[in-house]
């Protein structure tokens, strides 16, 4: 029997047992384990069959907000010139920076000579929050609406698509769910005839694209794109040979051949998601068409937004969009403005961009709170990034700019929970580095996650049978000092 192999007929236990080392070894190992209850639990099989769909969920606790609205200002405001007055910068103006530790994107282009802010800050509302209302003075009128984060810090990255995907996705690599992805994962919707999360891209889609991926999570709960120009949702309505009766007909076949496949494979997870991709798609057509008609608004609220100037109407039409999608029921809104990265003329720059989102960001708050909707909605703007107080000079007839600072910059929120009129946290005295209160993407995180119920060391998946989350295990905590 054992002639074409190794033939122990003949031969002694202990040559059995040498070539055998390793088998007896696992046994011996599994008896102990076994012994000691250490062997870990064999994988059951599920009970229920997995599906994904976007229909609410349980809370671990309860909720602050119920939907959040992100403006993004990809590029890296400037914190210094925007938000974060520094004194000391006038004092040192033209000078060489006293300290040591300045880390440059870009040290070809840089200097150590300090350059101030040449616009004047004003204490604003009741709360006295100083800020540059040259550049902002919507914003100088609902600063008793916002807490505003000064000390906001990325530790270790330093340009552009690292900064978007550590404030999206918690991590600078490129692979992971995004927030939005996440949240609806978490809490699914309160409408069922749109999309759980939606991105709006003005005037395109960011560098390193797409930041609304689901990635490791089921297709559903991607980000659906809404672009400035028609179709301003892709794909959203078909072909004239196919609307109506053909389409149905076309989505039931559709539908039942997928349940077919699933009933003979069952765990396919993301067949189990595409399927509700396609069901949500076709209710879709007429939910959101009336979700982006913004000639329903009245006059006074495209004033309000500025959707009647030139200057503010991009913006202001996003906005418009991100308000009406959360009063039916969207989970996750993203307005994506990548416009921001001032390496050189930085002040005219400002000007320039403070123009175009100004008033439309702080009529959004505005138009939230006397709808009712503020309490339950949390509105965040900012960016990845803020700036250096130093000169970056990018060479003879070019005016100056500044590099980019992930070690402090300035974000605000407001909404959901958060408190109002608060400055939190701090940065040096250059506004160079944040030393109080510092709040990274894991406590941004952890914080946004507590606000709408879920607990961030709780909401994971398990993909490839390794669990992905947004905040790793012992990254971030609450930021306690911001919540009412």
């Amino acid at each position: 029997m054992f002639q074409n192999s190794h033939d122990y007929s003949n031969g002694s236990r202990r040559h059995f047992l040498a070539q055998s080392a390793f088998g007896v070894s696992s046994l011996a190992l599994a008896t102990l384990l076994k012994d000691d209850q250490l062997l870990g639990a064999p994988e059951k099989p599920a009970l229920e069959e997995i599906t994904y769909d976007l229909k609410p969920k349980k809370t671990s606790h309860p909720a602050r907000a119920k939907s959040m609205i992100s403006i993004f200002c990809g590029g890296g405001p400037s914190h210094l010139d925007l938000f974060d007055r520094k004194p000391t910068l006038d004092e040192y103006a033209g000078k060489r920076f006293p300290g040591d530790g300045i880390k440059y994107d870009n040290a070809g282009q840089a200097t150590s000579i300090i350059m101030p802010s040449p616009d004047t800050f004003q204490k604003c509302g009741e709360s006295g929050m100083e800020i540059n209302t040259a550049l902002l003075p919507h914003f100088g009128e609902i600063v008793d609406d916002v807490t505003l984060i000064r000390s906001m810090q990325l530790p270790n990255i330093r340009n552009h698509v690292a900064g978007m995907r550590a404030m999206t996705t918690g991590r600078g690599r490129e692979g992971w769910p995004s927030l939005g992805s996440w949240v609806t994962y978490g809490l699914g919707a309160e409408t069922q005839d749109l999309p759980a999360f939606v991105a709006i891209t003005i005037p395109r889609n960011p560098v390193g694209s797409p930041y609304w991926d689901s990635r490791q999570l089921p297709s559903l709960y991607q980000g659906t794109v809404v672009s400035k120009s028609e179709p301003r949702i892709a794909n959203l309505n078909p072909i004239s040979q196919l609307r109506g009766k053909p389409q149905s007909n076309q989505l039931d076949l559709l539908k039942e051949l997928n349940q077919i496949h699933l009933e003979r494979h069952p765990g396919e997870d993301d067949l189990s998601a595409r399927i509700a991709s396609y069901e949500l798609a076709a209710r879709m057509q007429t939910a959101a068409t009336e979700a982006l008609d913004l000639t329903k608004e009245t006059q006074a609220t495209h004033q309000m937004y500025g959707a009647d100037d030139l200057v503010t109407k991009e913006f202001a039409d996003a906005c418009m969009l991100a308000r009406r999608f959360v009063e039916r029921g969207v989970r996750f809104v993203q307005i994506w403005n990548y416009a921001w990265d001032m390496h050189e003329n930085i002040f005219a720059a400002l000007e320039a961009r403070c123009k175009t989102c100004d008033k439309p960001c702080a009529a959004l708050v505005t138009d939230l709170k006397q709808r009712g909707l503020l309490d339950s909605t949390m509105v965040q703007w900012g960016g990845e990034m803020g700036r250096l107080p130093v000169v970056q000079d990018r060479g003879a007839g070019k005016k100056p700019g500044r590099d980019h600072n992930t070690e402090g910059f300035s974000i605000w929120m407001a909404g959901g929970g958060v408190k109002a009129g608060h400055i939190h946290g701090a940065t040096d005295d250059f506004g160079h580095r944040a030393v109080e209160d510092v709040v990274t993407q894991h406590d941004f995180h952890a914080t946004l996650l507590h606000q709408f119920g879920l607990k961030a060391d709780e909401l994971h998946f398990e993909h490839n049978a390794q669990p992905v989350a947004l905040v790793e295990p012992g990254q971030g905590k609450v930021a306690e000092g911001i919540l009412k």
